[in-house]
């Protein structure tokens, strides 16, 4: 808000407004100097009092700058779900290959919808976009840092989509850029690069939690090898008095070697970037993940908001990473690209998201393929929003289009019957959920060999049927079955063997039967501890499950006296 005095002066004084979530920043206009000090305010959305509304025009680009650096995305190892998927998101927007021409058209259509755009900037994207490199525009006061930075904060499927193409073309000039830098310049030893910024207090705690684990960076990040410049927008940031803020200087160590086996390059943009006589600016590409080694505070006479956090680049083929990524891959579709990012959003919640995403890639469908892969996705969306009759819908209408197109037993139908029987189960139809597993199962004995694993899958769907039916008995028979088939054909550390000793312990644990239920949580748990990274969220599931097993006993001599003292003294110890 500009306001003019005295206008201005009565704003300033009225306590209701600086709780206004709506209000960021006050700027007043006055015709002579003020004798107020600025920065000295209680409020932090009091800027300042100016004579000349082109100090105005400075003050908000500054303050507009500060903003964007301190809403850069990141996500916390083990606090948020999309950190998980970091190195996955990042690779599904780097696959993306489209029509460079039809893109950056797109992206100009699209940007002359928005009504905080210049049009003299549109404009100049339009005609000298392939005139200067990826760096040079990331870098121009113009609106692409600043859209980008919000597409990628936000997960904004619109966004994203327009800029997919940039997002790509920033990449790889970054890399190109490394790799020549690298061949000419010598460096062995670890050096430090800088940024100053705001952090939420939100984020901050997260990062507090997370003391010698890993965030991301889930943007294209600048930092500084100047020290002092870092610094300054740090301590300007913390001067604004903001209660829900703190001031961070990053201190990061990279270590020059890291870049021979990672796919993170980075590189110094002063002779490519837009401000030619610019401090000493290291670009990181999207998705950079570093280590939390300290946070600490900074004394200083002005402001008590001001931290340290020491940060050291991590390569993305840290072991705990790739394994992390290995499994989750396993679990997304075999599609890639916008489909890809699709499935992820899925996975990490943002179901209304993959909405509007697969909405828009269904519009677009160039295959029957792709309708129908499109079609099913949408359903899971439906299922996972709890719209169980709008999926029940979609997995109809495709069931009903393949059963006029494939052979009666034909493993595809399996697959569309799984689906239909587990929407029946969350509508609480276990007669029709058990009759669609089972006819699931029937055609993939027909179409698969025994030990197919689609076939451990059919009968795990009929067990947790008969679980629900509380008939314990049919549904540990068939949850066996279910393992017996993954022994035969999943490594003996594989993810889904844990699943399957869970679920028979839980059937176990509603038997009454604390003994094997034990036993197998325990089998559960020591593969969950091998095959997933130590803070991966089904650790916490199975400490959980045996906690409960002992909450259900009510007597923990009397549990030791049925199982060895050594073997539970070990898990106890564990869980503790």
């Amino acid at each position: 808000m500009i306001v003019a005095d005295p206008l201005g002066r009565h704003l300033i004084s009225d306590i209701e407004i600086h709780t206004w979530l709506q209000l960021d920043s006050i700027y007043v206009l006055h015709n002579k100097p003020s004798t107020q000090k600025q920065g000295t305010q209680t409020t932090s959305k009091f800027k300042g009092v100016y004579t000349q509304i082109e100090s105005v025009g400075e003050a908000l680009k500054f303050d507009a700058a500060q903003c964007d650096r301190a809403m850069t995305p990141m996500s916390f190892n083990g606090i948020d779900p999309l950190f998980m998927y970091t190195q996955l998101l990042k690779e599904a927007l780097l696959q993306i290959e489209e029509d460079d021409t039809k893109s950056i058209k797109e992206l100009v259509d699209y940007c002359r919808l928005q009504d905080d755009i210049p049009t003299g900037h549109i404009d100049k994207v339009e005609r000298e976009y392939r005139d200067h490199t990826p760096i040079w525009w990331y870098t121009t006061p113009y609106f692409i840092y600043s859209m980008l930075n919000r597409g990628l904060r936000l997960m904004d499927v619109d966004i994203i989509l327009k800029m997919g193409f940039f997002i790509r073309h920033l990449h790889k000039d970054i890399e190109t850029l490394h790799r020549k830098q690298q061949s000419t310049e010598t460096l062995t030893e670890s050096f430090q690069v800088y940024r100053g910024q705001g952090l939420s207090l939100d984020n901050f705690k997260k990062m507090q939690n997370t003391t010698g684990g890993l965030m991301s960076f889930n943007n294209f990040l600048s930092t500084s090898r100047d020290y002092k410049i870092s610094f300054m927008y740090a301590q300007s940031v913390a001067m604004n008095n903001d209660l829900q803020s703190v001031s961070i200087i990053f201190v990061m160590t990279i270590q020059p070697t890291l870049s021979m086996t990672s796919s993170i390059p980075f590189v110094d943009v002063r002779t490519t970037g837009y401000f030619e006589e610019g401090e000493e600016e290291i670009l990181f590409s999207t998705h950079s993940i570093f280590r939390i080694n300290q946070i600490q505070h900074i004394h200083d006479d002005h402001t008590d908001r001001l931290w340290q956090v020491n940060l050291t680049l991590v390569s993305d083929q840290d072991n705990n990473m790739k394994t992390l990524t290995t499994y989750l891959s396993q679990n997304l579709t075999k599609e890639k690209g916008w489909s890809r990012l699709g499935d992820i959003l899925i996975h990490v919640g943002e179901y209304s998201k993959a909405e509007h995403l697969y909405h828009i890639l269904l519009h677009k469908a160039s295959s029957n393929t792709e309708t129908k892969h499109y079609n099913d996705q949408l359903a899971i969306v439906y299922q996972n929003l709890g719209e169980y009759t709008k999926a029940l819908s979609y997995y109809k209408d495709d069931l009903e289009r393949n059963l006029t197109i494939l052979p009666p037993n034909h493993p595809q139908l399996a697959t569309t019957y799984h689906n239909i029987g587990l929407v029946y189960l969350k509508l609480g139809d276990h007669s029709k959920a058990l009759s669609s597993h089972e006819r699931s199962l029937e055609i993939r004995k027909v179409a698969l060999h025994p030990n197919h694993p689609d076939l451990a899958t059919s009968y795990n769907n009929i067990g947790e049927v008969y679980r629900n039916m509380s008939q314990y008995t049919t549904a540990l028979s068939a949850y066996e079955q279910s393992l017996d088939i993954m022994k035969n054909v999943l490594p003996p550390n594989h993810p889904d063997l844990s699943t399957a000793y869970n679920n028979i312990g839980a059937v176990y644990a509603h038997m009454g039967d604390y003994v094997n239920a034990l036993s197998s949580y325990v089998q559960s748990l020591e593969i969950t501890k091998i095959s997933l990274p130590p803070n991966h969220p089904d650790l916490g599931t199975s400490y959980n499950n045996i906690a409960g097993i002992y909450s259900a006993v009510h007597n923990y001599k009397t549990t030791c006296s049925q199982i060895k003292l050594s073997e539970m003294s070990h898990i106890f110890s564990d869980f503790t």
